[in-house]
């Protein structure tokens, strides 16, 4: 008899559950003869969640007949939940989504709306973006996202240090050693960085791999489908990373990337390897602020200039109902308005052209716009370039390695480990 009340309540509350889903499911469909649009984002804190707050009532204002229902998590949930969602019945309408191997998994689950015809019916519109910041939404010519913001990953020095001990910001990796011994000799800490997180390790590890290891070969390793990671290059980059480690601060994995830069701009450290778009975050600081591109690394055979960055942006459900209103937001979001707002409110680089100017920014962030808009090439993010269960193997790997637990051979057989693994699966 306890067996079947069991039962008879446990189908109730699944019933309840599906009539739960189906009404909402209903409600996004309109709300007082409105179409309404979800929107989701992983930006829940401040300065950011205000400014997306701000753009979704403008636009509601401006088109009273849509109504947009915001959701926001942060960065590190936002990577699983928006995997989970996009395979529901009831994605969001328009979802957040990095750029390059983050959205192509998308493409390829049938997820993301096919943009070309919008980007080609539009061009007025289309036009304004920084069409670099549009190519890492494209994929087999086939564009899926809209870049909203653009960035990218530079070495930024204290000039008041360099100027005393008379140092000139390095073009070589050569020089960047010798900068750093200098430093170290003179008493400052040359290197401020934090590991605690994962993602800061990638950016020096992925600029590494592009400027030692061949074009053709990193691209082929970068393809889930193909990827296998054993040319030697790869160790020699995780060589070079472990030649800095006498010049970071102490205990770099137990300290994040917030509280580094943070030391840096109390003039605690002479460097930092930072992005763009965080000048704004150092705040006031007493020194005059320089910046440098990643050196060429002297034995390398990768692209010695390019620069590790990419752009942000948004990608629509394949699943919307509402396709037209979705991307008539999309381009309200990266309109000129909305661009200029956002450098000015956020401090974040728009990707569309000529939103940041003197009136609206500071000359550091001038001169970091023009860095990203000159760069012949920008490399992508190595944590979004990759598949996410390579990712891990070598940004663990490369964490044990700082505490000197791993060696770079034994870090690369990890590597190949997972890369085979997601080949395989990919060819299933």
């Amino acid at each position: 008899m306890k067996k079947t009340k069991v039962m008879l309540f446990l189908l109730l509350s699944f019933a309840l559950l599906l009539g739960g889903c189906s009404s909402k499911e209903t409600n996004s469909e309109s709300e007082d003869g409105k179409t309404v649009l979800t929107f989701f984002h992983r930006w829940p804190k401040e300065p950011e969640k205000t400014y997306f707050n701000d753009v979704v009532k403008e636009f509601e204002k401006q088109h009273p007949d849509i109504k947009i229902k915001t959701e926001a998590v942060l960065n590190d949930s936002y990577k699983d939940k928006i995997k989970v969602m996009t395979g529901t019945n009831n994605p969001p309408d328009i979802y957040f989504s990095w750029s390059d191997e983050f959205a192509r998994q998308f493409v390829r689950g049938n997820k993301a709306l096919d943009l070309t015809s919008y980007y080609e019916k539009d061009a007025k519109w289309s036009s304004q973006l920084v069409q670099s910041q549009v190519k890492p939404y494209t994929v087999d010519q086939k564009i899926y996202g809209v870049p909203v913001t653009m960035d990218g990953k530079m070495f930024f020095y204290n000039k008041s240090i360099f100027e005393k001990l008379n140092l000139q910001p390095p073009t070589t990796w050569d020089e960047l050693i010798n900068v750093l011994k200098v430093l170290k000799k003179n008493g400052y800490t040359p290197l401020q960085f934090g590991s605690q997180d994962t993602w800061t390790i990638s950016h020096y590890v992925g600029t590494l791999n592009q400027r030692i290891v061949k074009e053709d070969v990193l691209a082929k390793d970068y393809k889930s489908e193909t990827g296998k990671f054993t040319d030697k290059g790869y160790i020699q980059a995780l060589e070079k990373f472990e030649e800095l480690t006498p010049y970071f601060n102490k205990n770099t994995n137990s300290i994040d990337h917030e509280y580094a830069r943070q030391q840096f701009s109390n003039g605690k450290a002479a460097m930092i390897f930072a992005e763009t778009a965080e000048i704004k975050l150092f705040g006031p600081i007493k020194f005059e602020l320089g910046m440098f591109n990643f050196p060429k690394v002297e034995d390398g055979k990768g692209n010695q200039t390019n620069l590790t960055g990419a752009p942000e942006g948004f990608m629509i459900s394949s699943k919307t109902k509402h396709p037209e209103e979705a991307m008539e937001f999309l381009k309200f979001l990266a309109s000129k308005e909305m661009g200029e707002k956002l450098v000015k409110d956020v401090g974040k680089y728009s990707a569309v052209k000529d939103t940041a100017n003197s009136e609206n920014t500071t000359p550091e962030q001038l001169d970091a716009v023009d860095n990203i808009l000159k760069a012949e090439e920008m490399a992508p993010w190595f944590d979004m370039a990759i598949d996410s269960r390579i990712a891990d193997a070598y940004l663990t790997g490369t964490q044990l390695m700082l505490n000197g637990d791993k060696t770079p051979k034994q870090v690369m057989k990890d590597v190949q480990k997972a890369a085979n693994s997601v080949r395989a699966e990919s060819k299933k």
